[in-house]
């Protein structure tokens, strides 16, 4: 069955989604669940028989529901499929369904099979006596374009399209060296003279989107040499998601083979194409992992993923394969890798000192191929550890330290992230001149590098973090959303915006509240949050719990822990029967951390948690 609805086309049958004419690229299981929606428009379908009718014999969870419903919203809007409460999901737009008379990509009449043409019925008898005469003609006709086709297909079968790619060009520091990538059977490279790599690694929030309709994966890194050796740190940038890694080689071909090597795993476009939770990111990158043991970057992708997940066992046990893999392979870089990301588990877990050996190790195995960004991480990390030793002094030094290594190594954004980190521990170790002198400093770098507006947008948000009042903070934070205006997404654009709304909403100026979120323009769960908290102030119910349950959904698939937790307890604290309160009970029992129980311990208390 074909369906038709907005500008799209749908063919059940084949799977194949199609938008003004052109196939659009839509997941299997995706397809599935559409197919399901548009069969039962007049039905909610409930997760179960969502289960069992797309994954039938597998063993999945509710999320695998959450993330391709998900990812049907991103691509026909977040009205597409309603959600009902303790019910399931329903398609919700108009929709056409017509029998399959034709493909779905149009064919012009001549090109029709005979069987399909029109026949005269008067004409049969008289056509009789030919009529095994044509049905040769045919067959042998048939056969021949069979055989003169045969050969293309099977190329076409041992020859999958070519990944398409655009780059730009990646030099050092000096451009005395440069990669230059050619296309071959395996990748389609389009260069992008228009920019280069160190403008696109401090503008990619503004540049970026300008370039994704076109050109959704764009290629680009900073190379180096060291001891006869090429060094590549390479970011690959996606819709949904970055991909970074490092690599080195004894010449730039042998690094190019490297590169082109690891980035033909089809996994990683698909990684880098939907929004991926947690769970699923673990899933992927582990058969990833299965299938290519020996490639680090996966490996360390894994890592930190169960990092985010604070699965810290599991992360402790993969870092160290990691170790062990880079130490037989001389890998300094990923060894270098491997102890920071043993750092970092060490510090979730409060094992300070234990870090701190970690980090030590770290940074020499960095000095070893002199990684002057990578050092500066692990001083970083270590400002952290001398801020829970409650040891200004030594806070400044790392991070000072940081900032030189950063500008030595030509990495503006290290640089300026170490600097305006100093001027938050500054405000938090009551240093008061710090905290301005260095904000300052950071300022009057933006300047000098001459990057874009967005960046200045931090000046004004770290005002607001010093200010002692909401009234006090709020011409600050109109500033970040002045300076963002081109940027919405950006983490201090959202966070300025949720914070404007939340004091609106406390004062009673809901006319400025609702202003700030008519002017959403992006489905994300931050922005869905403050539509809840307005349609809760408005005492929308039915709103209120359409976009509650939208936010949860976003924030797992986000995996947004803090953010679907606040939200879980928010539809705690709604007495409503189309609320699942044993749902979200439940979630809350078994996810909240110790700091967020602290930090709702009255609204905790009001629920009996």
């Amino acid at each position: 069955m074909r369906y038709t609805f907005k500008e799209f086309n749908f063919d059940s049958d084949s799977l194949v989604l199609m938008k003004h004419g052109e196939v659009i690229a839509i997941r299997h299981n995706e397809a599935k669940v559409l197919a399901l929606l548009l069969e039962n428009v007049d039905n909610v379908l409930s997760k179960e028989g969502i289960l069992s009718h797309v994954w039938q014999d597998k063993v999945v969870s509710e999320q695998a529901i959450f993330q391709n419903i998900s990812s049907l919203r991103s691509l026909f809007g977040s009205q597409a499929i309603k959600t009902f409460p303790k019910r399931g999901y329903q398609w919700q737009l108009s929709t056409k369904p017509q029998a399959d008379v034709l493909p779905l990509i149009e064919t012009p009449v001549g090109d029709l099979p005979v069987a399909n043409l029109p026949i005269d019925k008067a004409s049969v008898k008289s056509a009789q006596t030919g009529y095994w005469r044509y049905v040769f003609l045919l067959s042998l006709l048939v056969i021949i374009i069979a055989f003169a086709n045969w050969p293309n297909n099977t190329e076409e079968e041992s020859n999958p399209p070519a990944i398409r790619l655009a780059y730009i060009p990646m030099v050092d520091q000096q451009a005395t060296t440069s990669l230059t990538l050619l296309d071959n059977n395996t990748f389609e490279y389009t260069e992008l003279t228009h920019i280069n790599s160190a403008t696109f690694l401090t503008s990619a929030e503004l540049e970026y989107p300008n370039l994704a309709e076109r050109y959704p994966f764009v290629l680009t890194g900073k190379i180096r040499r060291y001891q006869q050796k090429v060094y590549l740190d390479f970011l690959l940038k996606g819709p949904y998601a970055d991909w970074q890694g490092q690599l080195f080689a004894n010449s730039n071909e042998e690094l190019i083979q490297q590169l082109q090597q690891h980035l033909r795993q089809s996994f990683i476009y698909q990684f880098l194409s939907s929004p991926q939770s947690p769970e699923f990111k673990k899933s992927s990158l582990s058969l990833a992992h299965q299938q290519f043991p020996q490639d680090r970057i996966i490996l360390g992708q894994l890592i930190n993923t169960y990092i985010e997940t604070k699965e810290h066992d599991k992360a402790m046990a993969l870092a160290e394969k990691l170790a062990t893999q880079a130490r037989t392979q001389d890998d300094w870089q990923q060894l270098g890798n491997a102890l920071l990301y043993q750092s970092t588990i060490l510090t979730g877990k409060d094992l300070y000192q234990l870090s701190a050996d970690k980090l030590a190790l770290a940074t020499k195995a960095f000095e070893n191929i002199n990684d002057l960004s990578r050092q500066a991480d692990a001083w970083h990390a270590q400002s952290w550890l001398d801020h829970k030793y409650d040891d200004y002094a030594a806070i400044k030094t790392s991070l000072l330290k940081s900032a030189q290594l950063a500008f030595d190594a030509g990495d503006k954004p290290r640089e300026l992230h170490a600097l305006t980190y100093l001027s938050i521990m500054a405000h938090k170790h009551h240093q008061e001149d710090d905290k301005y002198s260095y904000l300052r400093q950071a300022e009057a770098k933006m300047k000098d590098y001459q990057l874009p507006i967005y960046h200045f947008a931090k000046v004004p948000f770290h005002y607001a973090i010093f200010a002692p009042t909401s009234l006090a903070k709020e011409p600050h934070l109109k500033q970040v959303l002045e300076f963002t205006k081109l940027t919405p997404n950006h983490w201090v654009a959202q966070s300025s915006r949720k914070q404007l709304v939340m004091q609106y909403i406390e004062q009673k100026r809901l006319p400025e509240a609702q202003a700030l979120v008519d002017a959403i323009k992006t489905d994300n769960a931050d922005n869905s949050y403050l539509k809840t908290l307005l349609a809760k102030e408005n005492r929308q119910m039915e709103e209120f719990i359409a976009h509650a349950q939208r936010t949860f959904e976003q924030a797992q698939l986000a995996g947004d822990h803090t953010l679907s937790l606040d939200v879980a307890l928010l539809l705690c604290s709604t007495a409503n029967i189309d609320v699942n309160y044993d749902f979200y009970s439940l979630y809350i029992d078994e996810n909240a951390s110790l700091n967020w129980r602290r930090d709702n311990e009255i609204k905790l208390l009001a629920l009996n948690q």
